[in-house]
């Protein structure tokens, strides 16, 4: 019987094994390529056998020239073959970020929603790394290094002397590989988890860089990062000493090793046991019996960064939720409900949302109200998919979230968060999410988020690139081109979270306008507030304290249950009300943790 654990760890690394599967026949063709490459690289030794026992001995010059020919016409063989054992490393190396590229974003996404601690970034550093460790020097010494025995086998063919030199040779350099890699592994481990925190500070210093320059605050963050960059150049000099101290080491040993070979050799050549031409090609097999050995010490940081990136490669694919197959749902209408839903942020210990339940018609507007705290983000990152409940469900139209595609479901709903991002690219672009814009709807929906005229008064207009984050908009047009984006082609439902909090006078009017708009093509808009103008839009109130639901129904119902009639609560107020009932089955916070 199959393991279900193993069964979902082999899925979840899928999509990178079938990358480094483009690598198995080009790997298979390296391979000969390598053993015809090492073979020819024998044509030296012969050759300077030959002029050493015979051309010299005979002074033929026919000899002469026929084995000189002979040896060029392998040396552009050799050369061929090199060259074209490097193109196919090159382009299996493309192949290879075509397949993994797409997958590794997803989950590089998906990553960050869930664990949103910056670590993610790395992902397409580290595949970078490993595909030019599979398609540079550390794949081709690999290829080389199995080839080794065949130039020692030929050094015990020329004598069992020569062969012991050039075998115990290739054990001690193999040894000194090993004890590097054991003096450094940890060093350069703990140097790459600090370089890589060093620069997710650094990254999220410059995007608080107005705060840092306005406030004095340059020097402690200069401080506190030069701390961290310190941390990350100590280990990397731990690390090299060590590392090159044994290559030091190395380097000694292959050059006492080819005295020693030249040393047996003329010993054995003064004992007429081998001729002066095998002396000599002794000491060259020896050098290429070592060189790849020498070579994976020299590559072994190359071997420790490819193996560290292979392991958060797949720790990151381990850590992303197979997403199962689900059969295409029609268009929703914008019917949107809560049953009993607990959700808790990534890596918090227990729910924050407890036992929320609602339900909304396509057409209404529900407005949610409570005090900073209450729970109103996460339920709205709840609603858009964005955390996932862990006890009860969100549906749309009937259908649980996990039900939806959400690549499908995402063309239908419009999204405005409290913290507005905007991407690098045009305006237009960013308003049709970077789909194929269709310039009409985009007219349209910054007409409704009366962000037209703003926009017209750029000096490209739509084509206005900016920075990311929106950097060249102030924070109320930023949020405006973001509402913009969220009404783009009328979703079917439409999520805003605090869209005034940025807005003057004329931008609430604008919003106001817009909801009165969507409400009226039938959308759905869910909005989260403190201010009371936009209460005049909703249909339905939803009041959270504590993470719970304190009443929901009828707006001038809800709010003649707080202070009275035509009142708004306060953003501050902690009204002690008698939970309303909500539909749906019950829950308890125990089987939200459970």
């Amino acid at each position: 019987m199959a393991d279900p654990h193993r069964s979902a760890r082999a899925q979840r690394l899928k999509p990178l094994k079938a990358a480094l599967a483009t690598y198995r026949p080009v790997l298979t063709a390296a391979v000969v390529f390598s053993l015809a490459i090492n073979i020819l690289l024998f044509v030296t030794p012969l050759y300077m056998m030959q002029i050493y026992d015979r051309v010299l001995s005979s002074r033929s010059e026919p000899t002469l020239v026929m084995i000189s020919v002979i040896a060029v016409m392998a040396m552009v063989i050799y050369g061929l073959l090199e060259y074209v054992r490097s193109r196919m490393l090159v382009r299996v190396g493309m192949q290879f970020d075509e397949v993994l590229s797409g997958p590794l974003f997803d989950a590089a996404i998906s990553t960050e929603i869930n664990s949103p601690q910056g670590q993610s970034v790395q992902a397409v550093r580290d595949m970078d790394s490993l595909r030019e460790f599979l398609t540079g020097g550390g794949l081709i010494t690999l290829c080389d290094a199995p080839w080794a025995p065949l130039f020692i086998a030929l050094g015990f063919f020329l004598h069992p002397l020569l062969g012991t030199v050039a075998l115990v040779g290739a054990i001690v350099i193999f040894g000194l590989a090993l004890l590097n890699e054991m003096m450094t592994r940890q060093h350069l481990r703990n140097a790459g988890d600090s370089a890589n925190a060093a620069a997710q500070y650094v990254s999220t210093t410059l995007r608080n860089k107005e705060v840092i320059h306005a406030m004095g605050m340059r020097g402690a963050v200069r401080d506190r990062w030069l701390s961290q960059h310190r941390g990350v150049i100590g280990w990397q000099a731990s690390a090299s000493d060590r590392a090159g101290g044994l290559h030091t080491l190395t380097k000694f040993v292959r050059m006492a090793l080819q005295t020693a070979i030249l040393g047996a050799g003329a010993w054995l050549a003064i004992r007429q046991e081998i001729s002066p031409g095998a002396m000599i090609a002794a000491s060259m097999l020896m050098g290429r019996a070592l060189q790849p050995v020498e070579q994976a010490v020299g590559q072994w940081k190359g071997f420790v960064a490819a193996r560290d990136a292979y392991d958060r490669l797949s720790n990151l694919f381990l850590a992303t939720p197979t997403k199962a197959e689900t059969m295409a749902l029609p268009t929703p209408k914008g019917a949107v409900s809560a049953e009993a839903a607990f959700v808790a942020p990534p890596g918090a210990p227990k729910a924050t949302l407890r036992n929320v339940s609602f339900a909304v018609s396509p057409g209404e507007v529900l407005a949610i109200i409570g005090p900073s705290g209450s729970g109103k983000t996460t339920l709205l990152r709840a609603l858009v998919g964005v955390w996932p409940t862990i006890s009860g469900a969100i549906r749309i139209d009937g259908s649980a979230l996990p039900h939806w595609d959400s690549e499908h479901l995402g063309k239908h709903l419009g999204y405005l968060p409290q913290d507005v991002e905007l991407f690098a690219g045009t305006i237009a672009e960013n308003i049709a999410r970077f789909s194929d814009a269709d310039p009409v709807k985009v007219v349209q929906a910054a007409e409704l988020a009366g962000v037209h005229q703003l926009i017209q008064s750029l000096p490209q207009g739509y084509d206005t690139v900016m920075g990311p984050g929106g950097g060249t908009l102030s924070g109320g047009q930023r949020q405006r081109v973001g509402l913009a984006r969220a009404l783009y082609n009328m979703p079917a439902v439409v999520v805003l979270d605090e869209p005034n909090s940025n807005l003057d006078s004329s931008g609430e009017d604008a919003l106001a306008g817009a909801i009165r708009a969507i409400k009226e093509s039938g959308s759905t808009v869910i909005v989260s507030t403190h201010k009371r103008n936009l209460l005049a839009n909703a249909d339905k109130v939803l009041v959270l304290q504590d993470g719970g639901v304190q009443a929901f129904g009828p707006r001038d119902q809800v709010l003649q249950k707080f202070t009275g009639p035509r009142a708004v609560p306060s953003p501050k107020a902690q009204p002690q009300l008698t939970p309303a009932p909500t539909p749906g089955p019950a829950a308890t916070p125990q089987s939200a943790t459970a």
